[in-house]
């Protein structure tokens, strides 16, 4: 009888696990990377597999506005960002000087702010480009000009790193003087605390929603009562003691 009513108790947590989706069509690092980041906040997070290599992360309902505060304060997702071969993809026979020049414009600024945006701490970056079209009557051209927008987590100091970003923007992009790159920081919000974590899975039971504490409840008390059923027919003998089985 014992061994019934562990399965059942069992059953029963597992349909209350399931959770709410967060984010799909990920890739698989960038949900590994989500997961631990909510396990680590005392939040549940679960890895979900999805068609064509994609993946999603779900939570409790419960703690749905937690998890997205979570994961935005630390930039995730992550935005992605188009390399020199996806904006340089050839969809037409002929393109203009000018669409090829804003194309040339576009990716760099991509490539410099993926590069930025791997930079430990950093949430969200931006580059801006200020590239003067070449006159070819006149010798003397304007410089061009670059600004770096980072949003980085909360606590993180990357004052120390401003040298160094301003000289990825200068031998990245042809033209532009170290003193025509403006790099501006902004800090995030610090990380919001779980006002109310799962301490444990069957404390979690009853908090998930009151429809499946409800049902738990309902379905304990159903099973009980069957059990006592069953208890009170056999010690009539109203059933056997042993039913099948060699020897019985």
């Amino acid at each position: 009888m014992k061994r019934y009513a562990g399965i059942f108790i069992l059953l029963l947590t597992l349909s209350g696990c399931g959770g709410q989706e967060l984010y799909s069509q990920l890739s698989e690092r960038e949900a590994n990377e989500m997961v631990a980041m909510l396990l680590n906040a005392g939040l549940p997070a679960e890895k979900v597999t999805l068609d064509k290599g994609a993946f999603a992360v779900t939570t409790s309902s419960r703690f749905f506005s937690q998890a997205i505060g979570i994961l935005h304060a630390n930039g995730y997702p992550r935005e992605k960002f188009e390399n020199l071969g996806e904006v340089f993809k050839k969809e037409g026979f002929v393109s203009s000087p000018l669409e090829e020049r804003a194309r040339l414009v576009h990716a760099l600024s991509q490539e410099i702010a993926n590069t930025i945006a791997s930079i430990d701490g950093v949430v969200m970056a931006r580059v801006h480009l200020a590239v003067p079209e070449k006159d070819p009557l006149n010798d003397s051209t304007k410089p061009s000009s670059a600004s770096v927008f980072i949003k980085h987590r909360h606590g993180i100091d990357l004052l120390d790193s401003v040298s160094q970003i301003k000289a990825l923007v200068v031998n990245g992009v042809e033209g532009v003087p170290y003193d025509n790159v403006t790099v501006a920081l902004f800090s995030a919000e610090p990380l919001p605390v779980p006002q109310d974590r799962p301490a444990t899975v069957a404390q979690s039971i009853f908090t998930t929603t009151p429809q499946f504490a409800a049902g738990f409840v309902g379905g304990t008390a159903l099973l009980g009562g069957g059990g006592m059923w069953w208890w009170s027919r056999r010690k009539r003998g109203g059933l056997p003691a042993r039913v099948g089985g060699a020897g019985s």
